[in-house]
Parts: C-alpha cells; sequence; structure tokens
C-alpha cells in the first residue's frame, strides 16, 4: 500500500545550507548543492528530453562516421561473431535485465551475449539463441536518426546509468537514482510485477506489486512496493517557478510513467497538469505557445524503438524534432534524444563499475539544437545524470545530489558563441499527419523483458 505523503519535505527543498547526509539522517528537506559556477548560457529556455526503447549504440547506429562502433563481438568460446542486419521491427526481445547485464558483461570480458536469455515471437523464424544479441539495424531503417546525428552532436560514450530494464531507468532520468528514499543504499533493480506477474510500476500498482531492489553488494534479496519518496528535478524547477511536463501513453501504473513512482508527486494537486497523456500532446504544446521550460517525452509502445513493432519510432521522433524546428521555439531550445536501456543487444565499449548497479551499457544520445556542434561526435563520457546536470545549470537549480553530481554537463556538444543555426527539416517515412490521424493506441506500453 502507499506510504503516507511527504509534500512537507519538497516544499522546504530551497533549504541549501546543510549537507546532504545530515539533511538525510534528521528526515529535513534534502539539499541543494550550490549551482555550477561554469553552465549553458541563458540562450537556452526549454529541454526536451525524448526518451526511446531498448537500443545500443553498436545496434542502432552501425556504421556512423566517426562515431565508435563494431562489426563483431565476442562469445564465451572466445570465437569471433559478426554483427547481422536486422530490421528495426524484428520480432524478437533480449533481456535487459540486471541478471543480463552480468551474463553480457561476464566480469568485463563482453563475451557473454551469446548466453543472453530471448524471447522470439510466436510463429517466427528467429536467429538462433546464441546469436541473436549480435546484430544491428541497417541505416536505411532508421535514417532520420542518421540525419539528427550527421546535422548535430552524436555522444558515442553515453552509458546508460542502471544495469537494469525500463521502470529503474525511467526513475534515472528524472531522478538521478532509483533509490528507494533519500539517502537509501537500496535502489529499485528490475521492472516490478503484480501478484499475477503483468508488468506494472508505480504508486497505482495493484496491492501485492513488488519491484527487486539491489544492495551494494549486489544482492536482489529484497522487494517493496513500487512507490518511492524522493526529489526529482521537477521539485528543483518548482522551487524557480520553472514549468515542466512529463508525456506519456496513459496515466496510472506503468513500467514508463516515472513520476507515478514517486508519492508527492503522483499525490500533488498539480500531477495531472503536469503528467499529460497522450504523447502527441507535445505537438498541441509547441505549436499553441505552451511548450514548458523542461519536457520529457516518452512514447506509445508502436513508437519506442522496442523490438517486435511497426518501426515508427525515426518518423515519430523527427515529427517532434520538426515541429520544434519550424516554430518559435527553435532558437531556445535544447532536445536530447536517448534511449532508455541497451536492450540487450551486442555492446563493445566496457562501462565503468562506479558501484552494484552503474554504469550500463551504451545508449546512442543525439543533442539537437542551434547551439549543438555540427557533425559532431562526442568521445567524452555521459550519463542519464548528464542531462539532468545540464539543466540544471541552465536553469541554476542546484543538484539534486545523486548521480547528477559525479556526471559532466554535456558542454561539449555545444557552442554557445555561435549565433543560432537556422533549422533544416529531418526528412522521414511517415509525417504528422499520420500519427494524429491514427486511433490512440491500446496497447500498455509494458511489453519488456
Amino acid at each position: 500500500m502507499r506510504r503516507a505523503p511527504l509534500v512537507e519535505l519538497f516544499l522546504l527543498i530551497a533549504l541549501a545550507g546543510c549537507s546532504l547526509h545530515q539533511q538525510a539522517s534528521s528526515g529535513a528537506a534534502p539539499a541543494v548543492l550550490p549551482a555550477a559556477v561554469t553552465g549553458p548560457r541563458s540562450k537556452i529556455q526549454h529541454v526536451v528530453i525524448i526518451f526511446q526503447e531498448n537500443r545500443s549504440v553498436d545496434n542502432l547506429f552501425h556504421g556512423l562516421p566517426g562515431a565508435d562502433t563494431a562489426n563483431y563481438g565476442y562469445n564465451s568460446h572466445g570465437q569471433q561473431v559478426q554483427l547481422q542486419p536486422i530490421p528495426l521491427t524484428e520480432r524478437y526481445d533480449i533481456s535487459h535485465q540486471h541478471s543480463n547485464f552480468l551474463t553480457e558483461y561476464a566480469n568485463g570480458a563482453l563475451n557473454g551475449f551469446n548466453l543472453a536469455k530471448s524471447n522470439c515471437s510466436r510463429g517466427v523464424q528467429c536467429p538462433p539463441k546464441d546469436v541473436r544479441a549480435y546484430a544491428y539495424v541497417p541505416q536505411n531503417e532508421v535514417q532520420p536518426y542518421f540525419s539528427l546525428a550527421e546535422q548535430y552532436a552524436f555522444a558515442d560514450r553515453m552509458f546508460q546509468t542502471n544495469q537494469g530494464p525500463s521502470f529503474p531507468a525511467h526513475q534515472y532520468i528524472v531522478s538521478g537514482t532509483s533509490t528507494i528514499s533519500q539517502g537509501s543504499p537500496l535502489r529499485a533493480a528490475e521492472n516490478p510485477k503484480t501478484p499475477q506477474g503483468t508488468f506494472t510500476g508505480g504508486c497505482d500498482s495493484p496491492s501485492g506489486s513488488l519491484v527487486a531492489l539491489i544492495d551494494p553488494y549486489g544482492r536482489e534479496t529484497r522487494q517493496v512496493f513500487p512507490c518511492f519518496e524522493r526529489p526529482a528535478l521537477s521539485d528543483l524547477l518548482a522551487v524557480k517557478a520553472l514549468t515542466w511536463s512529463y508525456y506519456q501513453q496513459r496515466n496510472g501504473a506503468g513500467l514508463w510513467n516515472a513520476f507515478d513512482a514517486i508519492q508527492h508527486i503522483r499525490d500533488g494537486g498539480d500531477y495531472r497538469k503536469h503528467v499529460i497523456e497522450p504523447p502527441e500532446k507535445v505537438i498541441n504544446a509547441i505549436t499553441g505557445g505552451q511548450l514548458a521550460n523542461v519536457v520529457w517525452v516518452t512514447p506509445t509502445l508502436e513508437d519506442s524503438d522496442h523490438p517486435g513493432n511497426n518501426g515508427s519510432g525515426p518518423s515519430w521522433v523527427a515529427w517532434i524534432v520538426n515541429t520544434i524546428g519550424k516554430s518559435p521555439y527553435w532558437n531556445n531550445t535544447a532536445i536530447f534524444i536517448t534511449w532508455d536501456d541497451w536492450g540487450g543487444w551486442y555492446e563493445h565499449v566496457k562501462p565503468p563499475q562506479y558501484n552494484s548497479y552503474e554504469l550500463g551499457f551504451r545508449v546512442p544520445l543525439i543533442v539537437v539544437s542551434p547551439y549543438a556542434k555540427t557533425a559532431y561526435i562526442s568521445h567524452k563520457r555521459h550519463e542519464f545524470g548528464s542531462i539532468l546536470k545540464f539543466v540544471e545549470e541552465t536553469f541554476n537549480l542546484g543538484s539534486l545530489g545523486t548521480t547528477d553530481v559525479r556526471a559532466d554537463d554535456l558542454l561539449d556538444c555545444f557552442d554557445f558563441s555561435r549565433a543560432p543555426r537556422p533549422f533544416k527539416t529531418i526528412q522521414a517515412p511517415l509525417h504528422g499527419d499520420s500519427f494524429l490521424r491514427r486511433p490512440l493506441a491500446q496497447q500498455n506500453p509494458d511489453d519488456d523483458f
């Protein structure tokens, strides 16, 4: 069941005088650390974070000029395995549970991908299990992504912060952590399930739902109801009277419904004002002059790039970017397009290990802005906390005191000394009217493995 809300705790978040550990231990407001003295200039007034699904750098951006991508990998027998082209719509899914990360990571050898668990859709001819992870999507199927990466900035050292699936990843992109409470050593590590075994997540989960936790020693021996109480980036924005929105397929419980899992936000009176359904309503905000200062956009399942869907993700993302690019918002906006986890796909770059759950494998990151460097490949280490840090510095928010502290701020991807460049339309197979005409997707975006 839900714990009692602690709204008052976060109304005091502006009290920054005490240390983080002092406040965590006393039950007072979480600390707001001093803002960085350097950072993005005030030219940026809007940040849009588009959070796609389940792809690695090697899988989705194979052959991107200047980027570090692989043509082959190795298996647990020491054999070289060539990466094979597969459709974006391929009907099999590879596990991205924490246990599968450990299998593939193989104590740093990165040769356990042949041992990964996977599911093949019924009636579909799938590759043999031991080579399914060794695959990439042909460029022509994701050309809008390549066009964005080649016109703006692309990071080939963007690491998923957590070593697990969607639910904790979405906690990291709003809070910089998946801890169950402020200062707790326990992190949500997996996707929550109901007593019936279906995926869920958040304070609206059915009674009896549980999520596995990981401790500092890597043990997943405890579970809790997937409803937490800790600060999020939205709290820092509220202190500065800045606006935010989170777009999702539908309200209620869900793996991708990040703010539903943070109780004081979920139970706050303005929840429905900030958490908006469906994702296409971000277009209305852009064209209607109501784009918030910070925006998260999560897709429907069919637009998410999740394996087994219709492959519309690149066009859907291009539609959002094109709408911003053609609007008055273009000259003061930074867009970050990234993927919530690696999806089990092969990755040849070894992620740094900070603790028992951080960092995970690489995920793609495209930085789109009139101030983004042209055709720039960033080889600097980034993680989800880097996006949070960019926002914190842009709006002088202070810090959440989580992974944003150690993360860089992505400034290497920008040149704020330049005049804003004119926007050029990103060509895509599907146009915006095709997304607006279709009926609202009924499939719950919780099809994960």
